[in-house]
């Protein structure tokens, strides 16, 4: 298990520094740079920035230097001073622009994921068990609907719905009073409050794949032969369920988690722009459209970062429900 554990970790930093290589010369890859960007800003407003100038703020940023100077530059932010590198922008390091959305991004991301979880195995191990029933089809339908439906369409029906009901805006993850403010247990008790809309809009797709997931693997299992010899044993039908065939089905079920959390950073984007959610899905497409490369190529690490470890505790969860890989691992 040790050796497993430790090969995984090599694979991780491997992964993470591919991810830091390919990120960052994929956002450099449209024409022009932050400077360029900034200059249309300005020009849009009516100001000029003449040639000479253009050239001392590109000096002053850095981009005059060859493309694998300023990546190395970023590696040694990233590894000697522990940081993501410098905001054009915001004038501040990345971490600092980034840590509270970072941080709402990461309780969010898992409350989505206990949500997906607590909502899709049930149903999927119910509609497994009762096949052809009534409640097989009413969870069917349901999976369907949710796999048809994006996301921003719920949150913006969510929205309405709100409004014209309760006269209330579901958008933002903090009252007004608690926008800003440093953290207490009423701002705790506030983002409580307002993360189950969010949660529910972003966990509805994961939700409905996972169900189907977990209801295919399970019908594969119970038409198995050892369940038909555990049964013709007299074990109790739900003692066997649970025992076996539901631990075997769950396999993709955790692998599918390693992918959940990226995409509910990734794929909030949208959803965090109806929302106003003061998550870094919004952030990373200004810093895109801003071409502000180290604050775009922080977050999309912490994104690849995110990947890796989520494969990771999928891996060590799959090491601890399946006795096969204890097994094939020694």
């Amino acid at each position: 298990m040790l050796n497993f554990i430790a090969r995984r970790i090599v694979f991780m930093i491997v992964a993470l520094w591919a991810v830091t290589l390919i990120s960052f010369f994929i956002i450099n890859l449209p024409e022009g740079d932050y400077v360029t960007a900034y200059i249309a800003t300005l020009q849009a407003t009516g100001s000029t920035v003449d040639a000479a100038e253009a050239a001392n703020l590109r000096k002053f940023y850095g981009l005059d230097q060859p493309l694998y100077l300023q990546y190395l530059k970023w590696m040694n932010q990233i590894f000697l001073q522990q940081n993501l590198g410098f905001s054009f922008e915001y004038n501040q390091p990345v971490t600092n622009v980034i840590s509270e959305r970072l941080l709402l991004t990461i309780i969010l991301a898992i409350a989505c994921v206990i949500f997906i979880w607590v909502i899709a195995i049930p149903f999927g191990i119910i509609s497994a068990v009762k096949q052809y029933s009534v409640w097989d089809y009413l969870f069917t339908f349901l999976g369907f609907v949710g796999l048809a439906i994006p996301d921003f369409m719920i949150a913006l029906i969510a929205m309405y719905l709100f409004f014209v009901w309760f006269d209330f805006s579901p958008g933002g993850l903090f009252s007004p009073e608690f926008v800003g403010v440093p953290w207490s247990w009423a701002r705790v008790r506030d983002l409580i409050d307002h993360i189950w809309i969010p949660m529910v809009v972003l966990g509805t797709a994961g939700t409905a794949s996972l169900m189907r997931i977990t209801r295919a693997n399970l019908l594969d299992e119970l038409s198995k032969p050892y369940v038909i010899t555990a049964r013709a044993k007299g074990l109790s039908e739900w003692r066997l369920i649970m025992k076996y065939p539901v631990r075997l089905a769950l396999n993709p079920a955790i692998s599918l988690t390693a992918y959940i959390l990226p995409y509910l950073i990734s794929g909030s984007i949208i959803v965090g722009v109806v929302l106003s959610l003061p998550t870094v899905g919004p952030m990373l497409v200004r810093a895109l459209v801003a071409q502000d490369m180290f604050l775009a190529g922080g977050i999309i690490l912490l994104i690849g970062f995110m990947t890796v470890i989520g494969t990771f505790v999928s891996d060590i969860l799959l090491l601890i429900v399946d006795p096969r890989i204890r097994l094939g691992d020694s």
